[in-house]
């Protein structure tokens, strides 16, 4: 039996793409949920369940604990038959914090970048190895073109998408597959309370964008799908202009 491996247990983004695709490419997979330890994932079983999934199981995951990446995949796909592997961790931090503060910039670095690069690695040598296999790396519209307003999590996820939208090309003729999802803002717990945002989706959109790009073959998906060009055109502002949108 398939399983989806979705690191970040309690991404709202992540639990409503495995939901999407428990109704389509993954129907009746068992959903291994990798999180850090110290609260339960009660809520999110009961609703993956309610989604399709034929068990879910936990795994202990902290995106700061480099050295136990490798061990954590081996261990999932010694397991299970992984078809699809979500990467749906992140932190978004204070921003003006950030690029004052070492320790914050650091943190918010090794866990958007360095943890989420090294994780690709590891899922693509283990997809690999089974000559197929679909990985689904969640970015940001805020990683293609930086603002200031944010531009150390802009940074980080500049530097995720990159690595793999470039796996994407190393893996190809290998079965394995990479998906880089941008979405703009997103209505989750991570920016609740946070001034709204223009063009905000919800979880369940980005969800069914994912699915309908795997079907389609893509590589790279916008949500909402006007973000595609209107990021385009953005590489296009000169930098002198682009310095003042803070927003």
């Amino acid at each position: 039996m398939s399983a989806v491996l979705l690191l970040g247990g309690r991404s709202g983004i992540g639990l409503a793409v495995v939901e999407e695709l428990l109704a389509g490419p993954a129907i009746g997979a068992t959903v291994v949920l990798a999180q850090r330890p110290g609260r339960g994932l009660d809520d999110q079983r009961v609703r993956l369940l309610a989604a399709g999934a034929a068990a879910v199981e936990e795994a202990v995951f902290d995106a700061t604990d480099l050295a136990g990446h490798e061990p954590l995949v081996r261990d999932v796909f010694a397991r299970h038959e992984v078809s699809h592997a979500v990467v749906a961790f992140g932190l978004l931090g204070d921003q003006e914090q950030a690029w004052q503060d070492v320790a914050a910039a650091q943190r918010l670095m090794t866990v958007n970048a360095t943890a989420a690069v090294g994780l690709g690695v590891a899922l693509g040598s283990a997809m690999r190895s089974r000559g197929r296999g679909t990985i689904i790396a969640l970015s940001s519209v805020a990683g293609t073109r930086v603002r200031r307003s944010n531009f150390v999590y802009g940074a980080s996820k500049a530097a995720m998408d990159s690595f793999y939208t470039n796996l994407s090309v190393a893996l190809q003729g290998g079965g394995v597959k990479v998906l880089v999802v941008r979405p703009g803002a997103v209505s989750t717990d991570m920016v609740a309370g946070r001034e709204p945002v223009a063009f905000t989706v919800s979880p369940q959109q980005v969800g069914r964008a994912v699915v309908e790009a795997l079907g389609r073959g893509r590589e790279v998906v916008h949500v909402p799908a006007g973000f595609g060009p209107a990021m385009v055109a953005a590489q296009l502002v000169p930098r002198r202009l682009w310095r003042r949108i803070r927003h």
